[in-house]
């Protein structure tokens, strides 16, 4: 699992934007938030005595339907109490109340400046949640100055991960750590009906923000497009996910200008460059990069307010120097291995190098599967070069292919 984490010192003057926004839309009916959580509470609860490799007893919990659980109403984000000292899994800070690193992820968010889009690790023994060493990657980020991290992202395979698995693993992220990071918790989905139950779910376990994206695949319109959007908004504060390569269609400038007069739109993560970055800023629309090869321009000569980094697994403290200082020499230095970092479709290298560098399992979710040996040798040099700037790794190796597992079931 890989999270990706959130990189953003953001000004007084933004960071007072999104505060605003996040404090307009934290809860809506707290009587049906209450409900909403008991039964994710169940679910997560149960999924976390599947996953969690320090579980050693089995939980019977019995598991509601989706159509079971209530929805909000979805007209406006009327303040209402939070909900403190929650019963079983629920955090025990105010639910969607984030912690002071949030008004600073909401300076900066990663949900920071330089959130990590997390890793997700996976057990050798049956390929479920890893969750020591998923704590020990985001301990690593907290220790560097990560802000905020992206749960179950495109880097942390929340593709490959059931809703159940999903919402449990946000629920412990919150649980965990969501008094040191701004959590932010990828629900989105190609279908507005399972977005929307996967987002209540998400801010019921206490999520301080959501990471939404347009329908990939089966396409629709741009009207469409921002309907859907519009939905996902009206259930609490979300930065909206540009990545027209995985989608396969572009959000429109018009679309997003409509969203940004929605009081629970934070920002982009803007995947199509800092020419697009820079637009949406002088319209004032915040952007966090998608891209880390580009970031530290994005971040100092095109406005944005951090980037929502891949990098960060391995470099927490030099992807946080990236975005707090100018130092093009860094940036420069640090290109190499960023290109090999994405020689193949993310996560595979990533997780690829984790592994190499002893931080987690070599374990795979089909349909990834290792770098070839020639690419891990490529590596291994550019590894070593900022091996130091590695947390908690003692050794990278190249591995032989036969020390990576591949599990089709899960």
């Amino acid at each position: 699992m890989q999270c990706s984490a959130i990189l953003s010192p953001l000004s007084a003057a933004d960071t007072a934007a999104v505060s605003a926004r996040m404090k307009a839309c934290r809860t809506l009916t707290a009587v049906k938030v209450c409900i909403l959580a008991a039964c994710v509470c169940a679910r997560a609860c149960a999924c976390a005595c599947a996953c969690a490799c320090t579980t050693s007893t089995q939980a019977s919990v019995r598991t509601l339907k989706r159509d079971s659980l209530p929805v909000r109403a979805r007209a406006g984000c009327p303040s209402a109490p939070y909900l403190h000292n929650p019963p079983h899994c629920m955090p025990s800070h105010p639910l969607n109340s984030p912690p002071p690193c949030v008004d600073a992820f909401l300076h900066s968010l990663a949900p920071p400046t330089n959130p990590p889009t997390t890793q997700t690790p996976y057990r050798a023994s049956d390929g479920k949640f890893d969750l020591p060493a998923y704590d020990a990657l985001l301990a690593h980020q907290v220790a560097c100055g990560v802000e905020g991290v992206i749960v179950g992202g495109t880097t942390g395979e929340g593709q490959l991960m059931s809703w159940d698995e999903h919402v449990m693993l946000i629920a412990h992220t919150v649980t965990s750590f969501g008094d040191k990071l701004a959590v932010v918790g990828n629900t989105g989905s190609n279908s507005t009906r399972e977005a929307l139950h996967a987002t209540e779910q998400g801010f019921a376990v206490g999520m301080h923000a959501a990471l939404q994206i347009n329908p990939y695949y089966g396409k629709s319109s741009q009207a469409g497009v921002l309907t859907h959007l519009t939905a996902l908004l009206d259930e609490g504060p979300a930065i909206v996910y540009n990545v027209p390569g995985r989608t396969g269609q572009d959000i429109s400038d018009e679309v997003v200008a409509a969203l940004a007069a929605h009081p629970s739109f934070l920002g982009m993560k803007e995947c199509t460059g800092n020419a697009r970055i820079a637009a949406h800023g002088g319209r004032g629309t915040l952007c966090w990069s998608g891209n880390d090869d580009e970031a530290h321009d994005a971040r100092h000569d095109a406005g944005a307010v951090g980037v929502i980094s891949v990098t960060s697994n391995l470099l927490p403290g030099l992807m946080a120097r990236l975005m707090a200082t100018r130092d093009p020499e860094l940036a420069a230095s640090l290109q190499p291995l960023m290109a090999w970092l994405f020689c193949e479709p993310n996560p595979i290298p990533l997780n690829t190098a984790l592994a190499m560098c002893g931080l987690v399992q070599p374990v795979f979710r089909l349909p990834y599967v290792p770098l070839d040996r020639a690419t891990r040798e490529a590596g291994v040099p550019l590894l070593r070069a900022v091996q130091q700037h590695i947390p908690g790794c003692k050794d990278i190796r190249v591995m032989e292919d036969d020390e990576f597992k591949l599990i089709s079931r899960y």
